[in-house]
């Protein structure tokens, strides 16, 4: 069952990509929707004028910054209904030739920026009680099996991890919670300004080259997915009364999160006689003996 009125939206990292698309087919169907980027004039000419519109320059790493800005979303608009935790960078990278601060720097945009926004709406949305959390991860956070992604998967998996505990927490509030794990879409994630190289690059690293070579190449401007029918189905997904805990898009995020439920699968399976052994009562085994 779906229900259609119309919402107040906050949406992270609006300035481009899928975040773009989202915030202007909201507005085009009546929908009032608050966005943020560091550069509010980016958001402003990337959307245009729309009185229901509200621009934002938030730095979501900073915790003060986002809690201004739902504060000027409730003042403003009122309510807050659909709040989509969208910003966030690729980086590309051996988890041995990735620096400390690199790492870090790539968890406070795409699992602290998060968290900041969801402790700083949540008081309201307890409130009210209803709301929708839509935390965009990827199935990058569903399977790490790519050379090179190790951190950035990380990052991924742990949108899915407090995704997964928030959605417990807060059900009694009304409030519903889905992780959202988009494949590759045709938008600028894989270029310069969105993916993040290594400072220091280790020459032995030959696959993880050729994995980032590609991405910045070869995948670059031919993903299968369409930013516009991306955005389309998280509308669909906010209107549903009983949304679903995770959402993959894309055929190619449908194939790789089968192959990593096959193969976590046949593990359990081969391994089962080990992986049982640890119980006080177990009979311990080695399978091949």
């Amino acid at each position: 069952m779906e229900t259609t009125n119309q919402k107040v939206w906050f949406i992270t990292g609006a300035s481009k990509g899928l975040g773009l698309s989202l915030a202007k087919q909201l507005l085009a169907q009546g929908h009032q929707v608050a966005a943020t980027s560091r550069r509010v004039e980016d958001l402003s000419q990337a959307v245009g004028g729309n009185d229901k519109f509200l621009p934002l320059s938030v730095d979501i790493s900073n915790e003060d910054s986002v809690g201004a800005a739902i504060e000027q979303v409730i003042s403003h608009f009122g309510r807050l209904d659909v709040i989509v935790n969208n910003a966030g960078y690729g980086l590309a990278g051996a988890v041995e030739e990735l620096t400390d601060a690199e790492s870090r720097a790539n968890f406070d945009i795409n699992v602290f920026g998060s968290l900041n926004v969801i402790r700083k709406a949540m008081p309201y949305l307890r409130q009210q009680g209803s709301g929708h959390i839509i935390n965009i991860a990827s199935i990058g956070g569903f399977t790490g099996a790519f050379a090179g992604f190790g951190i950035y998967c990380a990052t991924k998996f742990a949108v899915h991890g407090f995704s997964e505990s928030l959605r417990e927490e807060v059900k009694g509030f009304g409030v519903k919670v889905t992780v959202v794990s988009p494949g590759y879409f045709r938008t600028n994630f894989l270029s310069s300004t969105s993916l993040n190289v290594p400072v220091n690059q280790i020459q032995e690293y030959q696959e993880v080259r050729a994995v980032q070579d590609a991405h910045e190449h070869d995948i670059n401007g031919n993903q299968p997915n369409d930013p516009e029918k991306g955005a389309a189905a998280m509308i669909s997904l906010a209107n549903l009364e009983n949304p679903p805990a995770h959402l993959f898009l894309g055929e190619d995020a449908y194939a790789l999160a089968e192959a990593k439920i096959a193969a976590v699968q046949q593990d359990m399976k081969q391994w089962a006689a080990l992986g049982k052994s640890t119980g006080f009562d177990a009979v311990v085994s080695t399978p091949g003996h």
